[in-house]
């Protein structure tokens, strides 16, 4: 018997189930979103970059916008203390009254004006009347100035109409620290004196103008005055080296450097503001885009591992079940397999258990057609109990009746020879038509012989099939059963027909007109244990077998019978010749 072995060891190229669904469910997962996740970067990237570089643009020019309203605005009301001549006469006046009361009056009236022009516009801070060359500057002011006052020290923003602006830088407003702008004009009185009127912004507009948080996000401003020069930097971390580069690259409006991006606006007024965001902080949007598609792609692939994990454990119990029904089959064979509940895998279950059901039928087939074989065997020894000594006596028993004139014993003794000779013999199981039909024709002889011709026998074979090759004693076994049966009536008849059924069959028929058998006689004929024919005792199961061995599916048996109304026995075979059918096997030796 061929044994195959099987490897213990599992090669390494075989991988097992879980490890290729959970890959499969990671790639699944993870290859739609990395594709997303690209795509959606380069697109979000383009537009976060756009949307973020617009809004520092935007934010710069409202910036830079009101940092020129509050440059116009200082101008508008230092022209108006400047070239109002009713403000400066009375200030000429006032410098040279000696009457105190007058100047009193003066001095009221003075500062009412200043305070209708602050209250006017809300954007002015400090408003003064400074004299240089006197000894007390300070004429008049609405807000008390610091004592140590320094107009020459204020750090030059721009010369604008006739202006000078300075700033930004502290108050000097005596209790305040806030930054603002400021303006000095200078003005002649009727007798040529220099007077300088002096404006400050709003203690609270400076802050208002540089706001950073108009732009959602860390920014530092840088401002430079008409000379080029940076007179506010707002975040003292700013690397010198940023701003080196910025004094080199006066007219670029937008650059980047060191980790640093600056965006530049150039006002007419002669000054520019800089935005100056660093890299970090200007990606930091990105980078929280960045930072949700890590945490997704990590929870998809953690939702890809559950996944996989619970589909591994649905198909993992359901394939170990199969496989104990694999194992069990090897114990029991009978045992019925139990299903999974999972479809696939009762499907297989259920296509197992027909071949379960396959292979005990195929198994009791071969162990019933061993046992048929054995009893074969055992028959065709019986049938072959010294044959020799069989024909050497009835020989001998020939030539007695022939020496003594006993011409019926003689010719009963030849038949009988033939009949011996032929179904006894050593020729090949496989004969033809014509061999079978002359043997049951020594056969008939003898039965009318011993029946003294109380019925009739009939033979029709069409003669194109006389060479066809069938088993050797196929047609006895029937007659011998018709006759059996058939002599129950005084006038009984046996009728053989042969003849072609179709192109490639032949049909044999063995009826008789005797009285026929009811459903239960005729199932004991076909059984083993109690259709044992007379003669020879060889029943109709024998031919049965035969059949079944030569011809298998190809061949039709029937048997037909009513009480008292006869039997027929149908047989429908293939047409073939000797050398078609292999019958080296059963030859006797």
């Amino acid at each position: 018997m061929l044994q195959i072995h099987l490897p213990d060891r599992v090669p390494d190229r075989v991988r097992s189930l879980r490890r290729t669904l959970v890959v499969y469910l990671m790639i699944a997962c993870l290859l739609p979103l990395a594709l997303v996740g690209v795509l959606t970067y380069y697109s979000t990237y383009s537009i976060l970059t756009g949307k973020i570089e617009s809004g520092v643009r935007a934010n710069l020019s409202i910036e830079a916008a009101s940092l020129e309203n509050a440059i116009n605005n200082l101008d508008f009301a230092s022209k108006q203390f400047a070239l109002d001549g009713q403000i400066v006469a009375e200030v000429t006046d006032y410098m040279q009254e000696r009457d105190v009361y007058k100047k009193t009056q003066l001095m009221s009236s003075i500062n009412a004006k200043i305070n209708l022009v602050n209250f006017t516009n809300p954007n002015l801070g400090l408003t003064a009347y400074i004299s240089p060359e006197a000894s007390d500057p300070i004429l008049f002011t609405n807000l008390n100035l610091k004592g140590n006052l320094n107009l020459s020290g204020l750090p030059e923003f721009i010369h604008y109409n006739g202006a000078n602006y300075y700033g930004p830088h502290r108050t000097l407003y005596n209790y305040s620290e806030n930054i603002v702008f400021s303006e000095q004009r200078e003005i002649r009185t009727s007798d040529n004196k220099k007077l300088i009127v002096y404006l400050e912004t709003n203690y609270n507009l400076f802050r208002k103008i540089l706001n950073s948080n108009l732009y959602g996000m860390k920014v530092s401003h840088l401002l430079v005055n008409q000379d080029g020069e940076i007179t506010f930097i707002e975040d003292a971390d700013v690397p010198a080296q940023v701003i080196q580069e910025e004094r080199r690259q006066v007219d670029t409006a937008y650059f980047e450097y060191d980790g640093y991006k600056l965006f530049r606006y150039t006002s007419p007024q002669g000054w520019q503001l800089l935005t100056v965001v660093s890299k970090a902080t200007f990606d930091s949007e990105i980078y929280t885009w960045l930072r949700n598609m890590i945490i997704l792609t990590v929870t998809t692939l953690g939702f890809a591992m559950l996944l996989a994990y619970f589909i591994w454990k649905r198909v993992y119990h359901p394939l170990r079940h199969v496989n104990q029904e694999i194992v069990r089959m090897a114990k029991n064979r009978s045992a019925p397999v139990s299903l999974t509940n999972v479809l696939e895998f009762d499907t297989v279950l259920r296509n197992f258990q027909k071949m379960k059901t396959t292979v005990n039928e195929l198994i009791d087939t071969v162990s019933l057609n061993e046992k048929r074989k054995s009893e074969l065997e055992i028959e065709k020894l019986l049938n072959q109990i010294n044959p020799h000594f069989l024909h050497n006596t009835l020989n001998s028993v020939q030539w007695l009746a022939r020496m003594n004139g006993q011409k019926e014993i003689d010719q009963l003794v030849t038949l009988l020879v033939k009949v011996l000779h032929y179904n006894l013999g050593k020729q090949s199981l496989i004969v033809t038509i014509k061999d079978e039909i002359d043997a049951l024709k020594n056969y008939m002889e003898l039965q009318k012989i011993r029946y003294d011709y109380e019925f009739d026998f009939h033979i029709s074979v069409d003669e194109d099939i006389l060479s066809v090759a069938v088993p050797r004693f196929l047609l006895q076994p029937l007659v011998e059963n018709a006759i059996y049966h058939g002599m129950n009536e005084s006038n009984g008849r046996v009728d053989v027909s042969i003849e072609l059924n179709g192109e490639g069959a032949v049909l044999l028929k063995v009826e008789d007109n005797g009285s026929g058998m009811d459903a239960e006689a005729l199932q004991r004929m076909l059984s083993d244990d109690g259709a044992k024919m007379r003669g020879l005792g060889i029943g109709l199961s024998y031919v049965k077998r035969m059949l079944d061995h030569y011809y298998r599916e190809h061949m039709t048996f029937h048997i037909d019978s009513e009480i008292d109304r006869g039997t027929t026995i149908t047989i429908i075979i293939p047409k073939k010749i000797k050398g078609d059918m292999d019958d080296q096997s059963h030859r006797r030796g």
